[in-house]
């Protein structure tokens, strides 16, 4: 996914065409829930919700393998490298 891959200090994928960029189909489905809230101010909460997701997902790693992954994005073969 959205990483450089090195080997002998080369870079393996240096151009787009190789560049394997994640797709609507590689998510999981999502749920939205609406809440009407006139009580409160209206704001931007888009953002906020992705901060969590790739600090939640390193932490299962580390519970289920006893290993941290301090590397982004956690892709399978950096997981395969613990």
């Amino acid at each position: 996914y959205e990483s450089v891959r090195f080997a002998n200090g080369r870079i393996l994928n240096p151009g787009f065409d190789g560049y394997r960029v994640p797709r609507f189909l590689d998510l999981p489905r999502i749920e939205t829930v609406l809440l009407d809230r006139r009580d409160l101010p209206s704001v931007g909460a888009g953002e906020t919700p992705i901060l969590a997701i790739a600090p939640a997902i390193a932490n299962a790693v580390f519970h289920a393998t006893g290993r941290r992954l301090r590397a982004m994005p956690l892709a399978p073969d950096g997981m395969v490298a613990l």
